[in-house]
């Protein structure tokens, strides 16, 4: 990358030495000595525009942050710095506290005048500067344009979307940079998607606080002893992981993750697709193989007709029976609602013309009435489904826990573990449990659930649908 001198004379040298080095710059600068965890993260933030670390307490990510700022003001020419955090408390008293602590006892600090809400270069008062700006009002994040800007959050997970959105279309140069820092408090939110669905587009660390030479030894078994080992509270505090579940989120954070990084072996004759059916739209169309307990890498598509949709579920079929012996069976369940009708029929159409011997198409309506034994729990078949799935993925989780193998594979794919993760429940006025509608979900930002919907489809069996090899031979 070619730096540019044509700045004043007492930071030519900086430019030169620190540049891509913000750990140096601390080290030679401000006195920081930084752990193993802040240096490679400081280096991201040089060379990298999106940053994300979710960390326990204590672990030196405020003046992490502080230097930062420094750093940037310092080596980038009319720099523009902006801070933030949920709270006016967090903003002033904690992270600008820190800047300026760092400031008053480094070699740079004649370079710079500071406020409660603002440091400026001295003589560039209005172009280079950094400023303090609490996350209340997506209107507070706008405005900012400059070839060099850094945005800084701190405890981003209490940032709400809105904000966030701001911020993210603010930056819009390619040396425009965004770091977010906090504990992981929410399982939803821009902060959680950076280290889920959106993680190839972040640099992500997370840092236990057990790892840091920082950290309270005692403090940390104190919260261990009192509130649980598995706890969301030392989940967060401690470890550095997000909660294992939002209050009434339907299926728990820490079950969906536990399968997607397990390995199981493909066993059994029977070949089960779920297919997911959008059409055209945003939503995706979705093919879901599996084979045992084991769900294949899913199989995604947007803007597809119907006809399309069908030809790529029988060519999936086809391949995957080519690629193992012992597969003699296909079922394929289809969402049968809505644009879904069209492609079980056209399938039941294709199987007979081709003569696909050991194949079967099983309609599946999500809104219709649960089976006879949960009308009780459950508002809608859809609701059912999806409870079993939970029954599953708890009955690994146990499994887990005895140090048994967890018996089910789900792929490791970001968006299945947050669609299957964020959807919410209700309790109706007749006690039986009903999923978040996908309107719903829209409203608050998220994707319809097309991934989950379809591996939960892959998993579906009901009593009409039971069979043996021998009944199944001559379909």
């Amino acid at each position: 990358m070619s730096k540019p001198y044509n700045v004043v004379s007492d930071l030519a040298q900086l430019l030169d030495l620190y540049w891509d080095d913000p750990a140096a710059f601390g080290e030679d600068m401000l006195g920081f000595d930084p752990d193993d965890w802040q240096r490679a993260a400081m280096s991201d933030v040089a060379n990298y525009p999106r940053t994300s670390i979710r960390s326990g307490q204590g672990v030196g990510k405020t003046a992490f942050e502080a230097v930062l700022v420094v750093w940037f003001l310092c080596c980038r020419p009319n720099a523009r710095v902006v801070c933030t955090a949920p709270t006016k408390q967090q903003l002033n008293d904690v992270l600008w506290a820190e800047v300026a602590k760092w400031l008053e006892s480094s070699m740079v600090k004649n370079l710079f005048k500071w406020t409660k809400t603002k440091v400026y270069m001295i003589g560039h008062e209005e172009r280079w500067f950094a400023t303090a700006r609490t996350a209340t009002k997506p209107e507070n994040m706008q405005g900012f344009h400059e070839d060099y800007m850094l945005f800084v959050v701190d405890e981003a997970s209490g940032v709400s979307d809105p904000i966030m959105e701001a911020i993210l279309g603010t930056l819009s140069g390619p040396e425009n940079k965004l770091l977010m820092c906090g504990n992981p408090t929410r399982t939803s939110g821009v902060f959680y998607d950076s280290h889920n669905r959106d993680r190839s587009r972040f640099q992500t660390h997370k840092v236990d606080s057990r790892d840091s030479k920082r950290t309270s030894r005692e403090n940390i078994q104190m919260m261990i002893e009192k509130y649980g080992a598995e706890s969301d509270v030392v989940r967060v505090r401690v470890y550095g992981e997000f909660p294992k579940a939002e209050a009434d989120a339907f299926i728990a954070l820490e079950l969906a993750e536990l399968a997607a990084s397990s390995t199981v072996q493909a066993s059994g004759d029977t070949l089960h697709m779920g297919v997911d059916v959008a059409r055209f739209g945003d939503d995706e169309t979705v093919i879901a193989p599996r084979i045992g307990m084991k769900v294949m890498p899913l199989l995604c598509y947007n803007k597809q007709d119907t006809m399309a949709t069908v030809g790529r579920v029988i060519a999936a079929g086809k391949g995957l029976l080519s690629g193992d012996s012992h597969l003699r069976f296909v079922e394929i369940k289809v969402d049968d609602s809505g644009v879904g009708g069209g492609v079980t029929d056209r399938l039941n159409e294709v199987i007979i013309e081709e003569r696909l011997t050991g194949w079967r198409v099983i309609p599946v309506n999500n809104g219709s009435k649960p089976t006879e034994d949960e009308q009780e729990h459950y508002e809608n078949r859809g609701t059912e489904y999806w409870a079993t799935m939970r029954d599953l993925l708890q009955e690994a989780f146990s499994k887990h826990l005895q140090g048994e193998p967890v018996g089910i594979e789900l792929p490791a794919d970001d968006q299945l573990i947050m669609q299957l993760t964020q959807r919410k429940y209700r309790m109706t006025s007749k006690g039986r449990l009903a999923l978040e509608r996908k309107e719903d979900m829209k409203k608050r930002g998220l994707d319809s659930p097309d991934r989950a919907d379809a591996v939960i489809l892959s998993f579906v069996t009901e009593p009409e649908m039971q069979y043996s090899s021998e009944r199944a031979t001559g379909w």
